[in-house]
């Protein structure tokens, strides 16, 4: 598909920053758009998989990128171009079904994960939710599809999140290790391709045992061993 073809898509499955650049009088959580050239270029270095542009795989690719870009920038829902606004709703492992206020109020984060030792949604709202793993993943902790099962209606699709961690996480000292989570997903798309709904099955807490298991953490002047010995993260 030619680029003059592929902007004839719907805006939702064109690259992200082109929705960006088109939506750019939204209402945006941070007042300016978010930019993402150092997202693109770390990206650009690490991606795995090189999706033909316009085919099924890039566009729902695009289409994901688009929704994770206006869930965590775009404070009204309503301006949400990637989504059927009165019929969304997102789930993670089989649970409770979220609409996208309850995205823009708790973020995603504390959505997808459950409470754990080193983790706790119930203390964390959007800001430092995000800003924990902004700052353990300060190159980014980015997405690619690595392909995809089925077509829509229900779009199944096969996804990795990964990030080279090289901040802070809490007391954790960063290790420079690739941290890599491996997902499906099920989307059902309207006939326009707009997300109706998500839902997501993957292991919610592997990273977190990754950013603690091989790592020390510094309590009270001491240095501790973290994570569990006998635990295979890689499993």
């Amino acid at each position: 598909m030619s680029a003059a073809e592929s902007s004839q898509l719907p805006l939702w499955v064109q690259d992200r920053d082109t929705v960006i650049e088109q939506t750019a009088d939204a209402t945006w959580r941070y007042t300016l758009p978010p930019q993402y050239h150092r997202t693109n270029a770390f990206l650009k270095q690490e991606s795995q998989y090189q999706h033909l542009e316009g085919s099924l795989e890039a566009i729902v690719q695009n289409l994901v990128r688009a929704f994770e870009m206006e869930a965590s920038f775009k404070t009204n829902p309503q301006q949400w171009v990637s989504i059927v606004q009165d019929k969304f709703r997102m789930s993670t492992n089989g649970g409770k079904a979220y609409t996208a206020a309850d995205v823009v109020e708790q973020g995603t984060y504390n959505l997808f994960l459950t409470e754990t030792e080193h983790y706790n949604p119930k203390t964390e709202d959007f800001e430092t939710s995000a800003n924990l793993f902004h700052t353990a993943f300060p190159k980014g902790f980015v997405w690619e599809l690595i392909e995809v099962l089925s077509g829509p209606p229900h779009v199944t699709f096969k996804w990795r999140h990964w990030g080279t961690f090289t901040g802070r996480y809490k007391d954790f000292e960063p290790t420079g290790e690739t941290v890599e989570i491996v997902g499906l997903s099920i989307a059902r798309v309207s006939d326009d391709l707009k997300i109706e709904s998500l839902e997501h099955y993957f292991d919610t807490n592997a990273f977190l045992e990754k950013l603690t298991q091989g790592g020390k953490a510094q309590r009270n002047g001491q240095v501790k061993a973290s994570g569990c010995p006998f635990h295979n993260a890689e499993g």
